[in-house]
């Protein structure tokens, strides 16, 4: 096929399958930057770091953001968008809480509050060309937000004044009030005796003697808008006199088919009515702006609003952004019963003729990109992001939109804080790679997934795939029917694996293979300490498990913790390969059980392990296709650690399983596929898990990562065919 026509195809299937509207443009992740990478030499790399709050320069060649937990303000080089370079840090005598940038300094909001009842900061002027601090001015309270005007005349801090949340449930009021100050710029530089002390007492119905201003914006008009986060409220404020032209509650949303329990299901039936608790707000226009509404102890409506300066709602997103996370496998059940995706920072950009809404989703690691019309707003796509997308920045004269993702996981060994960097082009996007089947708008109908950890293929139908789910969904076990025959690949149905009628409790399940008819096997890694047995299962096709098999007892007298992790069918003989060594097995072998179904006896042969370089190396898939089992081998690393992520083969010649107890045959591999440069296609930090692998009935190979559950992880699912298997 020619590749115009190629192309055209592609669009067209993309637009079939998602909901997003059509276009000739879209965003897509070109680079990430680690943030330890601006870490000084002296300093160890176990530092933890946090880009919160991210500016960019004029020109749109440097990145500048606020570093909290370790005091400073980073600076990226991006005049190279693909290659971003560190260009170092600048130490604050304090926690910067945000950062702005004028012409030729960033203006940066630094906390140096001795308590919760003796706020104080400062704001400091830093110069872009050398970054030295030139100029500070005390502000006399706790600072978070600032913003610049566009005419570069004033500069605008909320004062927020921060509650003790430990303090009775943080329930307001907790003096000392916020306040919004005001201070005039010359050249960039702040003038620190023009400072204005907007008060903001006794305008709120919540805690109207204890304002906590969150975040500010100016339009043209030199107006800004301050959101009352806790308070619930919402002021527009003359920065040339600093009078309020206006307030009024942020107010509340009845929310349907959502999540409301965490507990390890996904049922999309609940209903909710929540405060909106606005955190980040920007201008649309000189009319217009819009909130995302996080909440914080009262609130959180999961959605973001546009409002009208006068106080008119034009537009609530209610749980339909909510609907595109959990479509594409994004959704945080573990928030369901706070504030679900909690949605927490805006950005606004005009790329040529079209305004962008970016919408950021703390907790989902997601940014919904929306078209600005005038009038509701329409959803365009999902942007996959770090984890815990704090703030964005849009770069338009050069396609750039740039986030940062405030989580540092070093203490959980997990990945590290990153900014992200995307380009606009006229190109379809390649992210989601999976998502469940959009054609069904009921969000109670919706087909919540996540945590895929095993692959595999109908006998006879091309392109139709089977996954399942692991124990971070423990109360609902699934067998998910995909379509990969499109793109991005559909997840179509789910099956429901039950007991007598009900939800199978006590499995993780980590392999599944069909039975050649119209059931399955599956396998469940076991832990016997919390009464998960190492077992196999056979379901029909209605998921009801008939036959259970469990582990020999002169293998579980061996166990570790680390069980079975894939699972195929050759003949009359389920292959089972367990993911590490047990007590009975070589450092560097493990096993590759195998039971057969006609004469119920087990056996095993020993798989020979790659060296681990970090950490350890164990197995995560076997299928099998055309002679040969087919295995991923991988390391637990992660980011720029991770090294070992295979595909290798090993001939059905060599499965020649002994009894268990007895010496085991090692069997030999040959390399298929190094995995890495798959998963650095998409251009965020490598992924440890990728836990499934299936090759269907035409002979192409597909391997799915599995996402935590978008528990301490981007949320991210990659879903890829690697093209013709050959012998």
């Amino acid at each position: 096929m020619p590749a115009h026509l190629f192309r055209k195809s592609l669009l067209a299937l993309t637009i079939a399958a998602t909901t997003s509207v059509a276009q000739a443009e879209s965003f897509n992740r070109i680079a990430s930057f680690n943030t330890t990478k601006n870490l000084p030499a002296s300093v160890d790399t176990q530092q933890e770091t946090s880009p919160e709050i991210i500016a960019a320069s004029k020109d749109g060649n440097t990145l500048i953001y606020s570093d909290s937990p370790f005091g400073a303000i980073g600076f990226i080089d991006i005049s190279d968008a693909r290659e971003p370079k560190a260009l170092g840090i600048v130490k604050t005598a304090g926690e910067p809480t945000s950062v702005a940038v004028g012409d030729n300094y960033v203006l940066a909001a630094v906390n140096t509050s001795e308590s919760f009842l003796k706020p104080s900061g400062y704001l400091a002027a830093i110069q872009l060309n050398n970054q030295s601090i030139t100029n500070r001015c005390e502000l006399g309270g706790q600072p978070d937000s600032i913003a610049i005007s566009k005419d570069g005349k004033f500069a605008a801090i909320a004062i927020e004044n921060e509650r003790d949340e430990d303090l009775k449930d943080g329930i307001l009021p907790q003096l000392p009030a916020g306040w919004l100050a005001i201070v005039e710029l010359k050249k960039g530089i702040p003038k620190c005796n023009s400072l204005k002390k907007v008060e903001m007492t006794g305008l709120a119905n919540t805690g109207a003697d204890d304002p906590e201003p969150e975040f500010v914006d100016f339009n043209d008009n030199n107006e800004i808008v301050v959101t009352l986060q806790e308070n619930n409220h919402l002021v527009i404020v003359s920065a040339e006199t600093g009078n309020i032209l206006n307030h009024f509650s942020a107010g509340s949303v009845d929310l349907q088919n959502i999540d409301t329990e965490k507990d390890k299901t996904l049922n999309f039936s609940g209903t909710q009515t929540r405060l909106r608790e606005p955190d980040t707000v920007k201008w649309l226009d000189n009319d217009r702006f819009v909130t995302a509404n996080e909440g914080d102890y009262k609130g959180g409506s999961r959605s973001f609003t546009i409002f009208h300066k006068d106080g008119r709602v034009l537009y609530e997103s209610g749980s339909s952004f909510e609907e595109q996370v959990i479509m594409a496998g994004h959704y945080p059940d573990k928030r369901s019963g706070k504030k679900g995706n909690e949605p927490e920072g805006i950005a606004i950009g005009q790329y040529g003729e079209n305004r962008y809404i970016f919408v950021l989703s703390e907790r989902a690691s997601v940014i919904g990109v929306y078209l600005d019309t005038g009038d509701e707003p329409k959803f365009q796509q999902l942007l996959p992001s770090g984890i815990g997308p704090e703030s964005a920045v849009t770069i338009p004269a050069r396609n750039l939109l740039v986030s940062a993702n405030e989580k540092d996981l070093i203490e959980d060994k997990g990945p590290r804080a990153h900014v992200m960097i995307y380009d606009l082009s006229a190109t379809e996007p390649v992210y989601p790679q999976i998502t469940s089947d959009s054609s069904n708008k009921s969000n109670s109908s919706l087909i919540g997934w996540g945590a895929l950890s095993g692959l595999a293929a109908h006998p006879s139908k091309e392109g139709n795939l089977y996954a399942v789910n692991d124990s971070f969904y423990a109360n609902q076990p699934t067998v998910f029917s995909i379509d990969a025959k499109q793109k991005p690949a559909i997840i179509t149905h789910a099956l429901p694996v039950t007991r007598k009628g009900k939800p199978a409790k006590n499995l993780d399940l980590e392999g599944i293979t069909s039975d050649g008819k119209d059931g399955f096997w599956l396998a469940s890694e076991g832990k016997t300490k919390k009464e998960i047995p190492h077992a196999i299962y056979h379901i029909n096709s209605l998921g009801e498990i008939d036959q259970t098999i469990n582990f020999p007892d002169n293998l579980l007298k061996h166990e570790r913790r680390f069980g079975a992790e894939g699972i195929t069918l050759i003949d009359d003989t389920l292959w089972i390969a367990i993911q590490r060594p047990w007590k009975d097995d070589a450092n560097n072998r493990v096993k590759l059980l195998a039971y057969n179904l006609t004469t119920a006896s087990w056996g095993a042969v020993h798989y020979p392990l790659d060296k681990a370089t970090q950490g350890w190396v164990g197995l995560s898939e076997i299928t099998y296709y055309n002679n040969s089992v087919y295995i991923i081998e991988r390391d637990n690393q992660l980011g720029d650690n991770a090294s070992i992520k295979r595909l290798y083969k090993v001939s059905q010649d060599e499965l020649k399983p002994v009894s268990i107890g007895n010496t085991l045959p090692v069997v030999s591999k040959t390399l298929v596929r190094d995995f890495l440069p798959d998963l650095k296609s998409l251009n965020g930090y490598v992924q440890d898990k990728i836990e499934g692998f299936s090759i269907d009935s035409n002979g192409h190979g597909f391997a799915v990562t599995d996402n935590d559950g978008v528990d301490d992880s981007s949320g991210e699912t990659l879903f890829f065919n690697i093209g013709k298997m050959y012998p």
